[in-house]
């Protein structure tokens, strides 16, 4: 009888750690929003992370057009292991206080799409980063299926982050692990500009 229950508690543990194995090696959906500074900085700071452990990174950048950034820069030391493109064209203009596209936006946001799909389907990423792609979303340049269509497409050990202000609750739902950054105070509001290291 007790060797009965043994043999059982074994082969539930057996089974729950093979469970648990599963769940880690299984890749996160991650997205950083809120009004906040620091989306961005924590998306690569997990890439840094991921880099000091030889693992491979994908890093795709919508909205900020091609300007020179300390990431940027930074990433040369840390190839092979990180790739970034900046697919951007530029930020979105605002005209009498809505944003204002142009056929030139909605062009540039179709080749970010097929680029990025075409990455993260033809080659396997340890991390993803979509930085400022829920902004995308936001000006109605990327739609919430394409977005599904992006992480679908990783391959199942691979973890993606997303990052932009306001994520749609829809869009919370198909996240692991979401954090809002909440604006208490930022030096632009006192006229200080966007500061090289910081902010770029």
């Amino acid at each position: 009888m007790n060797e009965n229950l043994n043999i059982n508690k074994t082969k539930d543990n057996k089974e729950m750690a093979e469970k648990k194995s599963a769940n880690n090696d299984k890749g996160l959906v991650i997205i950083n929003t809120g009004n906040g500074k620091g989306k961005t900085t924590a998306a690569l700071g997990c890439a840094l992370r991921s880099a000091g452990h030889k693992q491979k990174v994908l890093i795709l950048q919508y909205i900020k057009g091609n300007m020179p950034t300390g990431e940027l820069n930074s990433i040369e030391y840390l190839k092979p292991y990180v790739e970034i493109f900046q697919l951007g064209k530029g930020f979105i203009k605002y005209k009498d206080g809505k944003p204002f596209i142009t056929d030139k936006d909605i062009q540039n946001a179709k080749n970010a799409f097929e680029f990025s799909l075409k990455k993260i389907q033809n080659e396997n990423y340890d991390l993803i980063i979509l930085d400022e792609i829920i902004n995308l979303l936001n000006f109605n340049l990327i739609s919430l299926e394409e977005i599904k269509t992006l992480i679908n497409c990783k391959s199942q050990n691979s973890s993606i982050i997303l990052t932009g202000s306001n994520a749609s609750e829809e869009l919370i739902g198909l996240a692991d692990t979401v954090t809002e950054m909440k604006e208490i105070k930022h030096a632009f509001q006192k006229g200080i500009k966007a500061k090289k290291g910081i902010e770029y």
